[in-house]
């Protein structure tokens, strides 16, 4: 059988991702043969290389794009590399329905360092978090699989957590009001006791705070206060670390966001 025609069945039965070296192995043809095909298939734009031996299948209605949308095959891809994942940050406040800074790139929360993807056709960016295993997730179904994306209460911790990776303090308290809607106080204190860094809870709770969400952060005030926290700094990336004091949050507000809303 040729690649052409495997890649046409496998398109068929509902998969769009494959690898060299199943390939080798359904195929049967010499390595040389293979990859002068993957070549061929690749040049006429029916296959992205994503990662060496990994490779996207991009069908008919997806041609002009280049690739098919990456929540069909980041499952895939993940499953690959061997590395647990969850989809965080902006990509998942659009799943949940905070679609105002809709990203260009999918961003993955990963537990250590992974090369970020780029090509014409498709953005991944891998966030490094080391606690991935106690991230709270929920799953999501996708046109091919189930995927992990992080909850919502999560996300908006880790829309603090890795703020200055995708912009500014303002683009973050764009998503968070509108996040801020599907947001649930119990859960939030949860998600709260997962998060070890109490600066990022201070700097959450100060935020639903200035955006007018106070009756969501009451009990998170309170799992706060109980660890006695410093006072830290809104914008950590920020030279600047002066600025008036809030009590209730104990942060120094060296910045003031504006919500693009």
């Amino acid at each position: 059988m040729s690649l052409s025609r495997w890649i046409d069945d496998l398109q068929r039965s509902g998969r769009y991702t494959f690898t060299r070296e199943e390939a080798l192995r359904e195929l049967k043809q010499s390595a040389s043969t293979l990859d002068k095909s993957l070549h061929r298939a690749s040049s006429r734009g029916r296959i992205l290389p994503l990662r060496r031996g990994f490779y996207v299948i991009v069908s008919l209605e997806y041609s002009s794009a280049g690739a098919v949308p990456a929540e069909w095959f980041i499952d895939d891809l993940m499953h690959f590399l061997g590395k647990k994942y969850y989809v965080g940050c902006l990509s998942a406040a659009v799943w949940h329905g905070a679609a105002h800074q809709r990203p260009q790139e999918m961003q993955v929360v990963v537990s250590e360092p992974i090369c970020s993807i780029e090509t014409r056709a498709v953005r991944i960016r891998f966030l490094r978090f080391a606690g991935v295993k106690r991230a709270l997730t929920e799953t999501r179904r996708t046109q091919t699989s189930d995927i992990p994306i992080s909850t919502p209460e999560w996300t908006a911790i880790d829309l603090i957590r890795f703020q200055k990776h995708y912009g500014s303090m303002d683009s973050a308290a764009t998503v968070l009001a509108e996040l801020a809607e599907v947001l649930s106080p119990e859960r939030l204190v949860e998600a709260a006791d997962h998060e070890v860094r109490c600066a990022y809870l201070q700097r959450l709770g100060w935020m639903l705070d200035f955006l007018g969400h106070e009756k969501i952060t009451v009990p998170l005030h309170e799992s706060i206060l109980s660890r006695d926290p410093s006072y830290t700094p809104l914008n950590s990336s920020l030279n600047k670390r002066s600025g008036r004091r809030n009590s209730r949050w104990r942060i120094i507000v060296n910045e003031e966001p504006e919500a693009d809303l």
